[in-house]
């Protein structure tokens, strides 16, 4: 059966609803897995019935066990399995033949320890798939529902967590008890908790799709080791965020990419794994989180409060310094300070100390108590220009710490702006926090933290979210001509495409390219230079000649016959000096392309994203500025466009210091033309473009110089 999401579907529904549960391999000891996830069970109240399941026992806990799972008389929703790797199969075997549609494998000994581990998760998987059973796992800390309509703790955790909007996903069980145990400290609660471990079957995108339906989430939170299907994982997020609106945040381990300066291309070089994740995720609309407070500071922004309209707050602070701080840090996030209404400004002068600023960011002064707190609280509710209210506190000996969170909760309830808080601090303001945290009012310990969590909740709710913008397909394209020149030189294991072949290939895509001649002798390159007019440029073609300019066998700007000839016995005599067993093809001869901005234009196979594109600064010192941005294609024009304006050259582009506009929508057309060659044609391991000389408005763009790099393990689609 397959979903209108196009992936297979999974029985989840009695994984976090189930009616009767199996723990299979359950025992008395205390302190071990199988027993503490039986506990964890029945601790929670779980609203259904439990069989255990032990070879040994014949009651675990007061409740009858059963020696074989197809002892059980009754139907099970669900088989928790808990025994060791080497049995677990037939464990499986068992469920399937019970008519057991949905399970969780919390024993680990599978992939994670490669060889025979390996070879028992296929076998688990080839079990599952007979019976059509659905499982979560292997090597996971298992599941958590929190409505109370189920209440199943389904792992060996230490604690139930509060009820509460947010999902939590995890590859990692170990970071899950931590998040818990982080968590509880902050009374943030979840709605499920998912540690999906090995994901052998049910993945994390399985699991998104299920959370974009479930009335009791808000925000799904994830942490990923690895991204094994990008592409799904991308169409996922759009799903869920534009069919649902929920947020998901991902914390994505492995910034650093090793190898990099291996690659062949500029763009093999630039694109690491951690760049193209970035990438992939600011695309589909993802929010990346850089650390775990990071992740649950923005969440319970998103979860506890409205969103709010406009970027317009109010700042209340009892210190001077800290509301200096606040306005720093939301000015450069993106946020702005409200100009209060004259009504606001009379109430605000009348009711406060003449030493008080009653102007935004509003200072009530150090000696504030909870009535001041509430005067300034309800003036900025009040004023229409205001849509959210910021509240910072530091202890003075006369702060009445407590009061004044129990005020923010009483006031801020009257109202549907968002409201969050600062107590700083840590022991004094504990008792506050408390306060806060129940009444689900965001808290921060620092303003910057607050003014970027709710600067992203803006972006988020402003941002257009699509489940797919609109690609376009150029239908004057020659794909065929572009595969079969691909396919040849790939049936000739050629690493990369001469110049002249790759020209060939981008104009069958209608890319940009002058006319040009490959002459195989000094008489024929004078010859085209003559028929295309001066100046012109002359480059040595050779599959043994990868960098052509540090070998000497690039000419510019020849204006005479005297002029090629000489650039040719130049350049022939360079190369045999410097790399004479080079096998010479010839040399490209094309008119050269008036002075320009240079950009660069890049494609990288990725084994997860599959095509990527680039877009950066062009010329020699890509590398050294790495002014860059990338995508997954295919990319839509609005994507293209924002590819440009990510990097700091496209103020280049726009005219910046009296420069002339280029032509900004050729090198968008160019994008996205780029983008349909990379998904038509998997030969391209990578591309370059380098440089694509941008001319002003309305003249368009040239390819200067190109280099395609060849994929010999795919065919065409």
């Amino acid at each position: 059966m397959t979903s209108k999401s196009g992936i297979h579907e999974k029985n989840l529904e009695k994984i976090f609803y189930p009616d009767s549960v199996a723990i299979i391999g359950a025992n008395k000891v205390r302190g071990t897995v199988p027993h503490d996830i039986l506990d964890n069970i029945l601790k929670a109240d779980f609203n259904g019935i439990v069989f255990p399941v032990s070879p040994k026992e014949k009651f675990i806990a007061g409740i009858k066990a059963y020696k074989y799972v197809l002892d059980i008389e009754d139907p099970v929703d669900l088989a928790i399995l808990v025994f060791p790797a080497s049995v677990c199969h037939m464990a499986l075997e068992q469920c399937g033949q019970k008519g057991i549609k949905s399970a969780i494998i919390i024993s680990a000994g599978f992939k994670e320890v490669g060889g025979e581990g390996v070879e028992r998760e296929n076998q688990i998987k080839a079990i599952a798939d007979k019976y059509g059973l659905s499982f979560i796992g292997p090597n996971c800390l298992g599941v958590i529902n929190t409505d109370p309509q189920s209440r199943i703790n389904a792992s060996f955790a230490r604690k139930m967590p509060e009820e509460g909007s947010i999902a939590f996903l995890s590859q990692s069980g170990a970071l899950c008890t931590a998040v818990l145990d982080y968590a509880q400290a902050k009374h943030i609660g979840f709605s499920k908790f998912i540690s999906f471990g090995n994901k052998a079957d049910i993945s994390e995108i399985d699991l998104l799709y299920y959370l974009k339906d479930d009335p009791k989430t808000k925000v799904i939170l994830m942490y990923l080791e690895e991204v094994s299907n990008g592409n799904a994982l991308m169409k996922a997020a759009r799903d869920v965020i534009a069919g649902s609106g929920k947020p998901i945040l991902i914390l994505k381990s492995g910034r650093t990419s090793e190898g990099a300066s291996a690659a062949a291309s500029h763009t093999g070089s630039l694109a690491g794994s951690d760049e193209i994740c970035a990438a992939a995720f600011r695309q589909a609309g993802i929010i990346r989180c850089s650390d775990i407070e990071e992740m649950f500071n923005i969440a319970i922004a998103f979860a506890y409060q409205p969103p709010p309209n406009t970027n317009n707050i109010a700042i209340i602070t009892n210190a001077g310094g800290p509301g200096v701080l606040a306005t720093d840090a939301a000015i450069h996030d993106g946020l702005k300070l409200a100009t209060f209404a004259d009504k606001t400004t009379a109430i605000l002068k009348k009711n406060l100390p003449r030493t008080a600023n009653i102007n935004n960011p509003v200072d009530v002064i150090g000696d504030a108590r909870a009535d001041r707190y509430n005067i300034a609280l309800s003036a900025a509710f009040d004023d229409p220009a205001v849509e959210a209210v910021f509240v910072i506190l530091t202890p003075q000996s006369m702060t009445e710490i407590d009061l004044i969170a129990r005020e923010v909760a009483k006031v801020s309830s009257h109202y549907d702006k968002p409201v969050y808080a600062s107590f700083m601090g840590e022991a004094d303001v504990q008792e506050g926090i408390e306060v806060l945290q129940r009444n689900k009012i965001p808290h921060y310990p620092l303003p910057e933290d607050m003014c970027k969590a709710v600067a992203t909740v803006y972006k988020f709710h402003q941002e257009k979210h699509d489940a797919g913008d609109n690609i376009a397909s150029f239908d004057d394209v020659r794909i065929d001509n572009a595969r079969a020149i691909l396919e040849h030189a790939a049936a000739q294991n050629e690493p990369f495409l001469t110049e002249d072949t790759a020209l060939k290939v981008f104009a069958a895509y209608g890319l940009p390219v002058m006319e040009s001649y490959l002459a195989t002798n000094q008489e024929e390159a004078v010859q085209f230079a003559e028929k295309s007019s001066y100046p012109v440029v002359m480059k040595v073609m050779s599959q043994d000649i990868i960098h052509k300019y540090d070998l000497g066998g690039v000419a510019l700007d020849l204006k005479s016959a005297t002029e090629v000839e000489a650039a040719y016995n130049t350049m022939m005599n360079n190369i045999r000096t410097r790399q004479p067993d080079a096998n010479i093809k010839g040399v490209l001869v094309r008119k050269m392309i008036p002075k320009g901005q240079e950009v660069i234009l890049g494609v990288k196979r990725d084994p997860s994203f599959n095509s990527v594109l680039m877009f950066g600064l062009g010329g020699i010192f890509v590398e050294v500025f790495r002014d860059v941005s990338f995508r997954i294609a295919p990319v839509s024009e609005r994507e293209a466009c924002a590819m440009i304006d990510e990097t700091k050259s496209s103020a280049l582009l726009k005219g910046a210091r009296g420069q002339a506009i280029r032509d900004i929508p050729a090198v968008v057309e160019a994008i996205q033309r780029l983008s349909q060659l990379a998904c038509d044609c998997p030969q391209i391991k990578e591309l370059d473009i380098n440089p694509l000389i941008v001319l002003e408005e309305g003249r368009g763009c040239f390819v200067a110089d190109a280099k395609i790099m060849i994929n010999h393990t795919v065919k065409s689609s």
